[in-house]
Parts: C-alpha cells; structure tokens; sequence
C-alpha cells in the first residue's frame, strides 16, 4: 500500500521527536517515500542528519534554504504528499496549525496540502488537559484533520498521565488507515472474535485454541476501509486495532448478550468467534479438590449465537458465519449457510497446513447462496480484505 506514497512527517521541539526516527525507518523499508519537515526547535532534540540518513531526502527545516529541490518548495511538496502526520506535535504547533498561521516551513507546508493530516499531540499532561489546547484540536478536527489521542503514562517531566506520543508503530497504523480507499464508509460493521471460556470452579474452565487472529485482522481491515467497526472478543493476547469500538467478554452467555445488544444497528455482522458449544451444567462455588476416584462434568448447550441472528436477521442485513471443520468441509459448511439462514460462511479445515489456530495465515473457501470461492493460502491480513471484497460483492 505505501510503495510510491509521499508521506511527510512534521516534527516539533518535544522529546518524543527521537521515536520519529523508527516510524520514518519503518515507512521506508515499505518503500514509501519519505520526507522529514523540523520546527527549528525539533533539532535541539534530534538531528537532521538522522532523518536524512534514514529516508534518503533532505530534511527540511529553514524555509528561506536556498539548497532546496522545488522551485517554491513548501507548495511543490504538498502537492506530491499523500499524507501529512505531525508527531510529536507540541502544544504551539497546534495553536498555530489551528489559527491558519503559516510562519516556518513545517506550519507552511501543512497549509498548503489538501491530502489527508493526522495530528500526534505530546506535552504534559496540564498542558494536554489546558481548555485552550483542547479548544484548539477541536479546531484541527472541525477542519478535518485527524487527532489522535496521546497514550498515557509517565512523562519526561516527571509527572504521569496524559499526553505521552502513541508508539511508532500505532503511529503507522493511522497512516495506512489514511491511505486506504474508504469503500465501506457509512456500514455498520460487529465482528466476533477469540474464545469463549466456561467456568468450572474458581480455578477452571472449559475453552478452544482460538487466538483471534482472524476476527481481529477482519476488524482491523474493515475499520481501515472506513467502516464503523464493532468488535466482540473473548480472552486474547491481541491488541484490539485503532479506532474500533471493543467489548471484552468471557463465557458464550457473555458473547450472546453483547451480540444481541448491538445486532440490530449493524449493516454487515461476522461471527469468526470460535464459540463453544457446552458448557458445564453447575458451577462449583469453590475448587473442586482431587480425589482418587473419577470425576464427570455433566454439559449442557450454549446458546446458538449464529443460529439466533440467522432468525432474527433485518431486511438488508448481511450475516457471515465461519465454519472450521476436520472432515467434510464443503458439506458440513452447506448444511450450516442453509441452517443458519447465512448470507456467507468462511470454511477451512484445521488439519490443512497453514490453516486454523494460532497461525498467521489461512487457507478458506467463501460458499454463498451465489458461488464457491476458494483462495490459496494467504496471510490473515490478506483474507480479511478479500473477505470484505467478497461481502461487499454480494450486497451489491
């Protein structure tokens, strides 16, 4: 997605400006091409050597530098910039940026571009929280620029709380999340993701291998294609994507009624969870001691999640199921598209290579009411696009 994008990072005079040098490293290497703009008090921070070294382009600090590319350099560049990101952006940058003051060439360039801008506040945490600077990024979103929330933690003042830049990494989520067609802009979007657990006694519990790969990378890629995205997830060790409305739950009983209470505002629902079918009929209250003799936990059914949304389904609405098999695949998916009154359903079958839990890839087929579709294997990534590709082909 980045290989022939021009991205521009802006940095400002905060201690954060270090961490730019891994984010510009990071784009670079997934052949973006990359320019640095630093407010004159950035380079009291870190070098602009460094960020030459690493992009290969001219780090831009002075806009009177007669060494420069362009013939009007700040409007040559923002004519060729696919996204603009300031971080750290520090409390005066965003005052000016807010007020249309254009007086170095970091606040000059960013007037002048019309591409996407994503504004990485980092201050402390008084600052942060000052009225004024609140008012000001409210300005800065009115305008339709991007603000992301500062994480939390401990500052380099001293103090904790608000304000500290989001890592690298989270910073590079937001800029392919600006670059990405925004083909599912205004649906609704519940994705179930993960295991459910189901208690025996205080100390254990019944559960699948799910890890949420897939629910996760499925949530991930239709929150980048601008879908409002809900995601229902059990017990993971997955960092839930940028931007996505997350509910956390544990049993089956605790999916169904998360589930139940968000279906009906949803345009497309799919449940990738790996759901269990049983659980244990009692709960011990306290744990249940080892003894010699044997021991049998009596089961009974859980709800049928998918079955209920397949009978409740509003006109219009688009319901996926997955369907992991041992045997029998194409088969046993059938009966349950039929059963579950599905739209679509996922299938693959555990004992294929590359396929099933904890792995980075999959290998699927997408059986619908219209077609069978197999794919080779491809990373989760990959199949949660051409899922979305595939659901949004049937809805039309």
């Amino acid at each position: 997605m980045l290989k022939g994008k021009h991205i521009v990072l802006g940095v400002t005079g905060s201690i954060a400006a270090y961490k730019i040098a891994s984010l510009a490293s990071m784009l670079k290497k997934k052949s973006a091409d990359v320019t640095v703009i630093m407010t004159p008090n950035a380079v009291n921070f870190i070098n602009p050597i460094t960020f030459e070294t690493l992009t290969g382009n001219k780090c831009l600090v002075d806009t009177f530098d007669r060494n420069f590319q362009y013939s009007v350099e700040h409007v040559s560049l923002a004519k060729q910039t696919d996204v603009f990101m300031v971080a750290p952006a520090s409390a005066n940058l965003i005052a000016r940026a807010a007020h249309g003051m254009a007086d170095d060439m970091l606040t000059t360039t960013l007037l002048a571009c019309e591409c996407p801008k994503i504004i990485a506040p980092a201050m402390n945490t008084r600052m942060f929280r000052n009225p004024i600077v609140q008012d000001n990024l409210k300005c800065l979103m009115h305008y339709g620029m991007e603000v992301i929330t500062p994480a939390t933690g401990y500052l380099a003042c001293g103090d904790t709380g608000e304000g500290k830049m989001p890592e690298p990494e989270l910073l590079y989520e937001y800029i392919l999340k600006a670059l990405k067609p925004k083909d599912m802009k205004g649906l609704k979007v519940l994705i179930t993701a993960g295991p459910t657990r189901e208690k025996i006694d205080p100390v254990r519990f019944i559960s699948n291998h799910s890890t949420g790969k897939m629910g996760y990378a499925i949530a991930r890629a239709a929150m980048m294609r601008g879908a409002e995205v809900t995601l229902v997830t059990g017990k993971t060790d997955l960092t839930p994507p940028i931007n996505v409305d997350t509910a956390f739950i544990t049993s089956a009983a605790d999916m169904a009624k998360a589930v139940k209470e968000r279906a009906d505002a949803q345009d497309i629902i799919i449940k990738s969870a790996a759901v269990a079918d049983y659980r244990p009929k009692y709960t011990a209250d306290e744990k249940i001691k080892k003894s010699d003799s044997e021991l049998s936990i009596e089961l009974e059914r859980t709800e049928d999640i998918l079955g209920f949304l397949g009978s409740h389904k509003k006109e219009g609405q688009f319901l996926c199921g997955f369907s992991m098999e041992t045997e029998n695949m194409l088969e046993n998916s059938r009966k349950k598209l039929q059963k579950k009154n599905l739209d679509l359903i996922v299938a693959n079958n555990l004992k294929e290579t590359g396929a099933g839990f904890g792995t980075d890839t999959n290998i699927v087929t997408f059986l619908s009411q219209k077609d069978t579709v197999q794919l080779p294997i491809l990373s989760k990534d990959e199949v949660a696009d051409r899922l979305l590709d595939h659901i949004l082909e049937l809805r039309s």
